[in-house]
């Protein structure tokens, strides 16, 4: 039985290490919008130079 019981718990901690992993991927990863606005550049969205292009 006791095979078994850490198994299981090997299981769920690695279930719970990818979803963490996932998320944490998925969180960070924030992509720029570019060729939003007809340029090849980025255009600035906030702060005293908001609407310049880069």
């Amino acid at each position: 039985m006791e095979r078994i019981t850490r198994k299981l718990f090997e299981y769920i901690a690695e279930i719970k290490r990818t979803n963490i992993n996932r998320r944490l991927q998925k969180d960070l990863k924030q992509e720029v919008e570019i060729n939003g606005t007809g340029t090849h550049k980025y255009r600035i969205k906030e702060g005293p130079n908001k609407g310049k292009v880069l």
